[in-house]
């Protein structure tokens, strides 16, 4: 398979924190554009999370003292706690990349047993940046429009041995699950990867199947069959899902209307661009960005 490029995970840190709960930790269909990690201290509490097989739905995983957690970017899910919960919380965030997409490389396990140190690590981030714990827990204050583009920002302004500091606490505790990840099958054929790295590199084109058909140098009727058996979405569901990503990023972090945002991710047809981030994420592109205020 394609070994994947260090500098392909260029995350930038949002949040980091210690946050301490008592009954009070149970928020539900959470959804941002940045991936969160969670090292569990003390206590209880669980996380509802999709699961791996669509056909098994929704799946209930306790969150347990010493372990460490993952959620990509835009995974819905819920928090459940019903009593004591402690734990050390990090976000962080990939901004608008070409580069290939480790999480479509590979499978990864939401939960893995902390390493030595890993607590020690989180603790120190926390005391190195007091800045950037969380004004509360409530996914409702910091997840939006406004706070969202002051935490780039202040990343942003970071000097670089600060931001080095953190990028390789972050790869430390981002290589624990790495560690324990399967690789996809699928990244073997090259020809699809090339299709995937020809999406993320003209996310502001109007993108066709024959133009795909062309890149991976096959017919369009052989691609859309052999897309869809290894990915289990066509080539055009691939194109919207990541465009509809790409919209909710500029939605939260660019002053650009909804009809700007349909032109930027090359929609001809503002409406068509509606429906389909409806279909997507179960709201209007206007009504995400009213949910993120």
């Amino acid at each position: 398979m394609t070994q994947l490029p260090i500098e392909s995970l260029n995350l930038l840190m949002l949040n980091v924190g210690l946050a301490r709960h008592d009954n009070d930790w149970n928020w539900q269909g959470v959804s941002s554009p940045f991936t969160r990690i969670y090292y569990v201290k003390n206590g209880r509490a669980w996380l509802h999370i999709p699961s791996e097989l669509p056909c098994e739905g929704e799946k209930r995983l306790e969150l347990r003292p010493g372990h460490l957690y993952i959620i990509p970017a835009y995974t819905r899910h819920s928090y459940e706690c019903s009593g004591v919960f402690e734990h050390y919380y990090l976000h962080v965030y990939e901004g608008f990349k070409n580069e290939t997409n480790v999480f479509e490389m590979y499978d990864f396990p939401t939960e893995v047993k902390a390493g030595d140190g890993d607590e020690k690590l989180m603790a120190q981030m926390v005391a190195a940046h007091p800045e950037a714990r969380l004004p509360e827990s409530d996914p409702r204050s910091y997840d939006n429009t406004t706070t969202f583009a002051d935490y780039v920002k202040r990343y942003n302004a970071l000097p670089l041995w600060k931001k080095m500091r953190l990028r390789g606490a972050t790869l430390m505790l981002f290589s624990r699950f790495l560690e324990k990840a399967t690789p996809r099958v699928w990244t073997n054929d090259e020809r699809l990867t090339k299709v995937q790295e020809y999406v993320r590199q003209h996310m502001d084109k109007d993108m066709n199947i024959e133009e795909l058909a062309d890149v991976a140098c096959m017919t369009k009727h052989y691609l859309i069959r052999l897309f869809k058996k290894e990915f289990g979405v066509s080539p055009l569901q691939y194109i919207n899902r990541k465009k509809v990503e790409r919209a909710q990023l500029l939605l939260l972090t660019e002053n650009l209307s909804v009809k700007e945002v349909a032109w930027h991710l090359g929609f001809n047809d503002h409406s068509y661009f509606i429906r389909l981030f409806k279909k997507i994420t179960g709201t209007t592109p206007q009504g995400y960005r009213k949910q993120m205020q």
